[in-house]
């Protein structure tokens, strides 16, 4: 007779310590005591020490594998879509409200970005001075239509700089709109072409489903990536350079609570989604951006996002999110340049009227565009205040503040950029709504079998998206 001992159970860690989000959580409380270790420590930009050097490599490497992953993810994921759009009829409504809610919500954001302006007064008290060897850029529309035409196949730039130890560094640099302009041009060209081109098409969906996966190993790295950004952003900055423009930080990031937790949801709520099932499904993203402060650096990972949480079409988001990630910034180009508008006018004693504060609206709401690929919020405030005539010394007193800003800013900016496209596909009756219900289990996306079983029971969900598009 043989007797079997019973097996030892295996001890696990607790499920909290293992999901994405907690990870993410703890990845934000280390980089911040690190970063004010470094600093204590008297890492500063010009003299850093061993520890604010690595937080600043290892937060740089990480955007740098994230932008690694914009050219090739939009390119291919752009073309794929037009060839599922074959057999859809309503792709041209699609873009136009998607534009029309691109209005409408950068609209209300300039609109409380001049109310607490106004309010709060955060210019009519500061100390601060602007300095003397700062040069503004003015804004240009005639660049921004010219920069639509790409220089190359990939739109791609390289410029070379010789460093203090003779060493040649060569960077690449990139412009999402033209990127889309060339994958656009691309794919319907291949679709033009009829059965000869079915080879590329074949090859161009392999590639996108390769990239993708790559995609999900880098997004995994998250959290190292956040000890990094965060700590660097801690140990080069702090939170005491906020002092002398504490009540324009405060109208920003007000302005941004607003429009995050306060106008979003109402919308959500308007269109019968749940505003709690939004934000889990976006959270990822949303961190992301808070502390890599790049919309186009956190694409890849809001498209994943708003497809495999929210429920949007593939062939659809991958139109719709690269084109909010260049033109959708209702932090940098709505609240952000109302309100330092406001600030600049206060500080220099000039009264705004009524057509100035038209002209605030007008240029908030359509200028967002033409800061694409640039700097983004700096040139878009430049943009503002030459068409005001206000004076551009004036975006010198904001630079200090600047990079703390720029992470709310951001944040809000690519929340929206997810918003959107759920709503004109929960609008269109394309909205994977069981995607979009799921229950949320602490990864950062949902499980692909509920895209399944979706496709499965309504004939909506396909994880291809073209189905779900074909009403």
């Amino acid at each position: 007779m043989t007797s079997t001992s019973p097996r030892p159970t295996e001890r696990r860690l607790p499920r909290w310590a293992t999901s994405f989000g907690p990870q993410i959580i703890a990845a934000l409380i280390i980089g911040l005591a690190l970063g004010l270790l470094a600093k204590y420590s008297g890492h500063t930009a010009d003299t850093p020490t061993g520890l604010g050097a690595t937080l600043e490599t290892l937060g740089s490497s990480y955007v740098a594998l994230l932008r690694a992953a914009v050219v090739p993810l939009i390119f291919t994921a752009v073309v794929s879509s037009i060839a599922n759009l074959r057999a859809v009829n309503n792709a041209a409504r699609l873009a136009g409200r998607t534009l029309l809610w691109f209005a409408i919500t950068a609209s209300i954001s300039v609109l409380i970005g001049m109310g607490l302006g106004v309010l709060i007064q955060p210019g009519a008290t500061t100390n601060a001075t602007a300095p003397d060897e700062y040069t503004g850029r003015t804004g240009d529309w005639w660049a921004f239509l010219t920069g639509l035409i790409p220089g190359n196949f990939l739109g791609l730039e390289a410029s070379s700089a010789v460093a203090e130890s003779g060493a040649i560094t060569t960077s690449v640099n990139f412009n999402v709109l033209q990127i889309l302009v060339i994958a656009v041009a691309v794919g319907i060209a291949a679709l033009k072409a009829g059965r000869p081109a079915e080879p590329f098409l074949a090859f161009n969906s392999s590639a996108l489903a390769v990239i993708q996966k790559v995609l999900w190993w880098i997004i995994r790295i998250a959290p190292l990536g956040t000890i990094g950004l965060v700590g660097n952003a801690v140990a080069v900055y702090g939170w005491d350079t906020i002092g002398s423009l504490g009540k324009f930080t405060l109208a920003i990031y007000t302005g941004l609570a607003l429009v995050l937790f306060a106008v979003y949801p109402v919308f959500i709520k308007m269109h019968g989604l749940s505003v709690g099932q939004y934000f889990s499904g976006a959270w990822p993203a949303i961190q992301l951006a808070f502390v890599s402060r790049s919309s186009v650096g956190t694409l890849p990972l809001t498209q994943r996002v708003t497809e495999r949480n929210l429920g949007v079409p593939p062939a659809y988001a991958s139109f719709a999110v690269p084109l909010g990630a260049t033109t959708k910034m209702d932090g940098c180009a709505a609240i952000y340049p109302a309100i330092a508008a406001i600030f600049v006018a206060q500080f220099f004693g000039i009264e705004l009227g009524v057509t100035q504060y038209l002209l605030i609206a007008l240029v908030s709401v359509l200028g967002s565009a033409a800061t694409a690929g640039t700097t983004g919020a700096v040139v878009m405030l430049t943009l503002t205040l030459s068409t005001l005539g206000l004076p551009l010394a004036g975006v010198g007193l904001l630079l200090a503040v600047d990079p703390i800003l720029d992470m709310g800013r951001t944040a809000v900016n690519v929340a929206g950029q997810a918003l959107i496209p759920t709503i004109v596909a929960k609008r269109e009756g394309i909205l994977d709504t069981a995607l979009y219900n799921a229950k949320r289990t602490g990864d950062p996306f949902a499980d692909d079998t509920i895209t399944e079983t979706a496709a499965g029971t309504d004939g909506r969900g396909a994880a291809g998206g073209s189905p779900a598009l074909t009403r």
